[in-house]
C-alpha cells in the first residue's frame, strides 16, 4: 500500500512449484486499485480511479548472491474520471495488455541488500522502476531508494526517500519505505508512506 497525493493498494500472491531456494518456475498474481488528483491551476480538479489486474507466468534463477526472477503475462486496466464529490464524469472501457515485469534481491556482502524492480504493462502503456541499497541495522535492512513511474496520460512520478526491508515478525516480513515525491502536472513536492507486508505459506 502507498498512501501520498496518490494513493495505491495491491495484493497478490507469488507461487512456486518446487522451493523459493531452487531455480523454477514461478506464477504471480495481483490486484490493486487507486485515486489520484487531476488538474492544477486553471484546470479543472478531477480524479482518477484505476482498478488493475494481473497473472503472470515466470522463472527465478537462484545464485548464491541473490535472486533474479522474470515474469510475463496479461494484464487488465479499468479507470473512471470523477468531479468534485467523486461524481461519475467518464468511465473508460476495459483495456488488456501484456505485463513484463523483472525483479533483482542481491545480498553482495553478508549484511548489505541490493534490490531492483522493473515493470512494463501495454494496457496503460506505462513504466515503473524502483532501485535500492540496504545494510543490515536494527533487524532490517535499512537505506535508500529511489523509484520512477509514467503513463501513457503523461503523469510522471518520481520519489525519493529512506526504506527498511526485510524486517520480520510473526511469521511475516514488512517493507517500510518513507520520502518525498514529484508528481506531474501537479508539480510539487509531496510526502509518500509506503508499507510491503509478505509471508510464506
Amino acid at each position: 500500500m502507498e498512501a501520498a497525493a496518490s494513493t495505491f493498494s495491491s495484493g497478490g500472491a507469488k507461487l512456486v512449484f518446487d522451493r523459493f531456494e531452487r531455480d523454477g518456475p514461478v506464477a504471480l498474481v495481483t490486484a490493486g486499485g487507486g485515486v489520484r488528483r487531476e488538474g492544477s491551476g486553471s484546470s479543472p480538479i478531477r480524479m482518477r480511479l484505476t482498478t488493475l489486474g494481473s497473472a503472470l507466468a515466470g522463472y527465478q534463477f537462484i545464485r548464491d548472491w541473490g535472486a533474479v526472477t522474470v515474469f510475463a503475462g496479461p494484464e487488465a486496466s479499468w479507470e473512471a474520471l470523477s468531479g468534485p464529490g467523486f461524481v461519475l464524469v467518464q468511465a473508460m472501457p476495459l483495456r488488456m495488455g501484456l505485463r513484463l515485469q523483472g525483479e533483482v534481491w542481491a545480498r553482495p556482502t553478508e549484511t548489505t541488500l541490493a534490490t531492483a524492480t522493473l515493470i512494463l504493462g501495454s494496457a496503460r502503456s506505462d513504466a515503473y522502476v524502483r532501485l535500492s541499497w540496504g545494510t543490515a541495522l536494527l533487524g532490517a535492512y535499512l537505506g535508500p531508494e529511489a523509484a520512477v513511474y509514467g503513463d501513457a496520460t503523461d503523469y510522471r512520478k518520481w520519489s525519493v526517500g529512506l526504506h527498511a526491508t526485510d524486517y520480520a515478525m510473526g511469521g511475516y516480513h514488512f517493507r517500510l519505505s518513507a520520502g518525498c515525491q514529484l508528481e506531474t502536472p501537479l508539480n510539487q513536492w509531496s510526502p509518500y508512506v509506503s508499507l510491503t507486508v509478505w509471508n510464506a505459506l
